[in-house]
């Protein structure tokens, strides 16, 4: 009874109530958040959930179809391809989770310090984050791999590297907003520390919108990190990846069209996900959007 209490409650409502029941009370969400568990789960245990190794190779099973042996198939050098898929998962979460968390703190720092600095350091920092954000994302990869070389460093590095610009500026934008609120005010007049007012006072003021912007990037990460390594800029072989499994499926759809499918899918899943759970966040850390919504 107190699920479907729950779900006809408007958004406003459901920012009250604790965050997983508001989350469970969207069907969307809800759906979003048993995905995005199972996905969590899956990399997690990969060691554990896969039946084979990833990287063995077999080549006297190559490109066989689905089976009880093997449930999705093997691949071109006859590799289990439910293996990889798993540890794939496991690969995607990892580069999407680490990138956006190493971005997401150069960002909410530097946007702290563009907000409350001066304004010749706000300038500096503003042109810095424009510059970042004009580079196409595959000339970036391109140029890093050719100095650092192809692999999951690299990887998380280019995508760090091209993200933060968008979350420093979106905490600047917070902290100018709240620079001159009054509370920020009676701090400077009791001659409060910069760190302080900037760390005690802004930070947990601005740390909203930004999670909720990270929850919504994770799965632009997965695509592009799935792109990346379709095009072989990503991680090297053999470490599996959902963009390589569809390289290869691609290479070998004529004969093995199950390999474009059992590849992709996952990848879809996980976009789906994390993009509606991203939402549902979004509903409920942001009432002011909430408020701007019908009911």
């Amino acid at each position: 009874m107190s699920s479907v209490a729950d779900a006809s409650l408007s958004l406003p409502d459901r920012q009250r109530l604790p965050l997983l029941r508001a989350l469970l009370a969207d069907p969307f969400t809800c759906v979003a958040l048993i995905l995005v568990t199972g996905f969590l789960i899956t990399a997690i245990f990969a060691p554990w959930l896969a039946p084979y190794s990833p990287i063995k190779i077999d080549v006297l099973h190559k490109l066989q179809p689905p089976s009880l042996a093997h449930w999705f198939g093997t691949d071109h050098l006859g590799r289990d391809l439910l293996s990889r898929v798993i540890f794939g998962a496991r690969t995607a979460l990892t580069i999407a989770m680490v990138s956006v968390a190493i971005a997401g703190a150069i960002g909410l720092l530097l946007g702290l310090i563009a907000g409350y600095g001066p304004r010749w350091l706000d300038a500096i920092l503003v042109l810095s984050f424009d510059s970042l954000n004009s580079l196409p994302m595959i000339m970036f990869a391109l140029a890093i791999i050719t100095v650092l070389g192809a692999g999951t460093g690299t990887l998380i590095i280019v995508i760090a590297a091209t993200s933060f610009p968008s979350y420093a500026r979106l905490i600047r934008a917070q902290t100018l907003a709240l620079k001159n609120s009054d509370y920020i005010l009676a701090e400077r007049l009791l001659d409060a520390s910069a760190a302080r007012i900037i760390f005690i006072h802004l930070l947990p003021n601005v740390v909203g919108p930004l999670i909720i912007l990270l929850s919504m990037d994770i799965p632009v990460v997965i695509m592009v990190e799935a792109g990346l390594s379709f095009l072989g800029l990503g991680v090297r072989p053999p470490t599996p990846s959902w963009g390589s499994i569809l390289y290869d499926g691609y290479t070998s759809i004529r004969s093995a069209p199950f390999m474009v499918i059992f590849g992709g899918l996952p990848l879809v899943l996980a976009t789906l996900g994390f993009t509606f759970l991203g939402e549902g966040l979004r509903d409920y850390l942001d009432p002011r959007l909430q408020l701007r919504r019908p009911a």
